[in-house]
């Protein structure tokens, strides 16, 4: 069985194709209306693990004391 292309909705038949047409429209319409805002500074790429590029993630998984050497113990 096909898909059909015209839609009943309260007894008015709606082309689908249409439909999908005048909805790509509105939303380019809307889309270029939007002002573009210049970034102030460069924008970098966050190269931390995923887990640290957010506060509950690096409060999930700490990792302050992981990378640091271990210390030395005196001997007296």
């Amino acid at each position: 069985m096909t898909k059909p292309d015209t839609l009943i909705i309260d007894g008015h038949a709606f082309s689908w194709q249409r439909l999908c047409d005048l909805r790509r429209a509105q939303l380019e319409a809307w889309k270029a209306s939007q002002p573009r805002q210049p970034a102030l500074f460069e924008l970098k790429d966050d190269c931390r693990p995923a887990p640290e590029r957010t506060a509950a993630g690096r409060y999930r998984e700490p990792t302050l004391f992981a990378e640091s050497p271990p210390r030395r113990t005196e001997a007296g």
